[in-house]
């Protein structure tokens, strides 16, 4: 079986890299494309997969437009001659065009709800389109659900052990007292204008979360010279270890606010908008807290509540483990479904999923 996974984001390059070494171990063939976007290669590049990089992102929707056509463009020419069985992506956008030129299968996972530009021009022409159960928009006769995250299919217990010696290069502990920051640059399409926090509240924020300890900042925007020094120093592919032991996070992120709930961490996710699963997280579990950017005083007057709080760890540990107790292993789901729906020709029809 040849598969094309389509990688055009960070946090894809964690969604998919167990699923490709597991195919990979069961004697698929695997086709890379990539964009370049932020760290998007490096992180491939440290995971050690070869792939071809087809375009670079841009800002606004006269340059997203662009890409996407030269994205697709590329895409269509690398494979016209030797297309694989299946197309993979998160979102799909870059994909499902070329695949249907090409007749060929393909497979979007998303978890995005309002990114409703990009969700129109894509569901449609989307063999499946794979979503957690608690995606809140709709989808369509192809719509797959599953009982979990984005972000279990790399922070599922069976897929990661946060190792602490990698704390000692930040010169913090284990059971020390610590937070996450994360700023985002508000470019992608689903983030067309949307902000968070000002640069007031930046500043901010970082000094009273400084008086509890160290402070890491990760930051896709260019951070102000009051903020430099706080910037996260070790490479990307080292943050899930730091996060599964950090006290709090506040971010701009709905990933990062994800990954540090499945990690039994508290979050703060500051957005004008929710997610689906940041909405589970919060209501069923307790893990999340959605803050709107108008707010941002609340998320700061939160964060420190937070960290006075006693047994903080070992409360967000308890959420975790009830969470985990309904959730799956997605990379075991998903290698199991795409193997199965190339079996069956690319059809949904009679497939047990």
């Amino acid at each position: 079986m040849h598969i094309l996974v389509d990688i055009s984001h960070p946090a894809h390059v964690h969604f998919f890299r167990n699923a490709i070494t597991l195919w990979q171990n069961n004697g698929h063939r695997i086709t890379i494309a990539s964009r370049n976007k932020d760290i998007t290669i490096r992180l491939l590049e440290e995971y050690g997969f070869h792939h071809i990089c087809l375009s670079k992102a841009r800002q606004g929707i006269l340059g997203l437009a662009f890409e996407l056509l030269e994205h697709e463009g590329r895409l269509y020419r690398l494979l016209r001659h030797a297309p694989p069985d299946i197309f993979l992506e998160i979102g799909g956008t870059f994909i499902v065009h070329a695949a249907k030129l090409l007749r060929k299968p393909s497979v979007v996972f998303y978890d995005t709800e309002n990114a409703t530009i990009s969700n129109a021009i894509t569901y449609p022409f989307a063999t499946a389109i794979c979503t957690p159960a608690c995606y809140q928009g709709k989808v369509g006769r192809r719509h797959i659900t599953y009982n979990g995250y984005h972000e279990l299919a790399y922070l599922h217990p069976s897929r990661f052990i946060p190792n602490p010696n990698v704390l000692t290069k930040l010169g913090v502990k284990e059971k020390d007292t610590f937070s996450i920051i994360r700023f985002v640059n508000w470019s992608a399409g689903h983030d067309v204008a949307q902000k968070g926090f000002s640069l007031q509240a930046k500043i901010r924020l970082v000094k009273e979360l400084q008086r509890y300890g160290p402070v890491f900042i990760t930051s896709e925007a260019p951070l102000p010279s009051e903020l430099q020094s706080f910037r996260f120093p070790l490479s990307s592919s080292l943050i899930h270890h730091v996060m599964a032991f950090s006290t709090l996070y506040v971010g701009e992120s709905a990933t990062m606010a994800s990954e540090c709930s499945v990690l039994g961490v508290p979050a703060i996710f500051v957005s004008p908008v929710g997610r689906g699963y940041t909405d589970e997280q919060e209501e069923k579990y307790g893990l999340c807290y959605t803050i709107s950017d108008k707010h941002e005083d609340k998320a700061i007057c939160l964060a420190k509540q937070l960290m006075q709080t006693k047994m903080l760890k070992k409360q967000w540990q308890q959420k975790r483990q009830k969470m985990l107790q309904d959730k799956i292993d997605v990379t075991k789901w998903m290698v199991r479904f795409i193997e199965s729906l190339v079996s069956n020709n690319g059809t949904l029809q009679g497939l047990n999923v």
